[in-house]
């Protein structure tokens, strides 16, 4: 049996990881991907946004895949080879504050994987800025510096020229072809298919990167105005960095976003399971707050 190509997708929070692998499945061109799930938080919001059926979508929950369950992901990949029919391609979808490289050093282990290459996304709007960041920006540098390919996404919201940050984000990614597009809206040949991954240059041992955040849920959680609070979750003073999850409104189930200072909130199933995942630094995450304003609008709701 052949060796079972893997891609592994990273990027800071909010950068479109999610939408980028429901776009690949949607536009698999005749291929049969599998997608593992590597999230952030005890909700696996991520698991429930990706269009994959049952047994193709296993979720790997509580952070850095390589540190904490590095067993895990070794026994996920084994049991996506054992499918029947078998993938073509596993996508493995890293949190984002997952050092993407140490997560292809774990799956190099297995001499049934073939490293076909490391995907990273990149906020157009908030890279420069995050990357100067004294919290986060190493993380940012480190996941840029391991990538094969950067997926240069929301290019609408770029503050400068789109040939100036393509220029600097080339510099900070050494070796990785830049792919600027809006929506993680790319060909699905330009990120399946990279080729053999060089594993021994990504492989740490202390990659703990998700060690500077927290990450609380809120449930349950109902809200009169599911737009008007994830705009107060993005721009309000409660250290929130990025939030993922589902609120009941007079309207139904909504899914509320927030990456940065943006929130929004769009109509979701009847079927949607209520909860909200807050993600933050570590000692910024105002989690009394968080917790008395998810009451407010409960109450309100």
């Amino acid at each position: 049996m052949s060796a079972l190509p893997v891609t592994v997708i990273g990027g800071y929070l909010g950068a479109g990881k999610t939408t980028l692998v429901n776009h690949l499945l949607r536009h698999a061109g005749g291929r049969r991907l599998a997608v593992l799930v590597n999230e952030f938080g005890t909700l696996p919001i991520d698991a429930d946004l990706i269009e994959a059926e049952g047994d193709t979508l296993i979720s790997i929950a509580g952070g850095c895949v390589c540190c904490s369950f590095g067993n895990d992901l070794t026994a996920a990949l084994m049991q996506m080879r054992q499918l029947d029919p078998r993938p073509d391609h596993v996508l493995i979808e890293s949190s984002g504050v997952a050092i993407p490289g140490s997560i292809m050093a774990t799956a190099a282990l297995l001499a049934e994987v073939r490293c076909d290459g490391v995907v990273v996304l990149a906020d157009a709007g908030d890279i420069r800025r995050a990357f100067d960041d004294p919290y986060i920006g190493d993380t940012i540098a480190r996941q840029l510096a391991q990538a094969d390919i950067v997926i240069l996404n929301k290019m609408d919201l770029a503050p400068e020229p789109p040939e100036t940050l393509t220029a600097w984000v080339a510099a900070q990614a050494p070796g990785a072809a830049v792919v600027p597009c809006r929506d993680a809206q790319v060909p699905a040949e330009v990120v399946i298919g990279l080729g053999p991954h060089p594993v021994e240059a990504h492989a740490h041992a202390h990659d703990h990167a998700d060690g500077l955040f927290e990450s609380i849920v809120l449930t349950p959680a109902a809200s009169e105005d599911a737009a008007g609070l994830a705009r107060q979750i993005a721009t309000g003073p409660y250290g929130v960095v990025r939030a993922k999850g589902w609120l009941r409104t007079p309207e139904g189930m909504a899914l509320i976003q927030v990456a940065g200072r943006q929130g929004t909130a769009t109509p979701a199933s009847p079927e949607s399971r209520e909860g909200l995942v807050c993600i933050g630094l570590k000692g910024q995450l105002d989690i009394a707050a968080l917790h008395a304003l998810a009451a407010r609008e409960t109450a309100s709701g």
